[in-house]
């Protein structure tokens, strides 16, 4: 890898010297890395759904459950498995907030990378070379 000090190369091979270097190489990079942001946060999308509709089957077994239970002649216990099935609930709402809060996180990054992207797009297009760190 090259040090953060040398030249960026252009599309032909040339080297792109100083910030404008540094700034392609970023534009690079984030077009490289951003249809895979979108398809971990469409995959993230999905499961969050598969998991609430994993919750509600856990949440409509539980109350049939309790429902035979209860209609029950003999008496069987069923409770020990109800629980079971809250405890797997409790798990998959864990999982889903874990889940929603990396989405989120993910959402404000690329919010912020796009942000980015943009001013220093603007700074390039002005001649405008900034010669310290991004803004935040």
């Amino acid at each position: 890898m090259a040090g953060a000090g040398s030249a960026a190369v252009s599309g032909a091979g040339t080297p792109v010297a100083g910030p404008a270097g540094r700034d392609l190489f970023a534009e690079g990079l984030l077009e490289f890395l951003r249809p895979a942001v979108q398809q971990l946060d469409s995959h993230v999308h999905a499961v969050r759904e598969s998991q609430v509709e994993l919750r509600e089957q856990i949440d409509n077994l539980a109350t049939e459950l309790c429902r035979i239970n209860e209609d029950q002649k003999v008496a069987l216990d069923l409770d020990p498995y109800v629980k079971k099935l809250l405890n797997a609930r409790r798990r998959v709402v864990l999982v889903n907030n874990i889940l929603q809060n990396a989405q989120e996180r993910l959402r404000r990054l690329n919010h912020s990378v796009a942000k980015e992207t943009a001013r220093r797009r603007a700074m390039l297009d002005s001649g405008v070379y900034p010669s310290g760190s991004p803004s935040k």
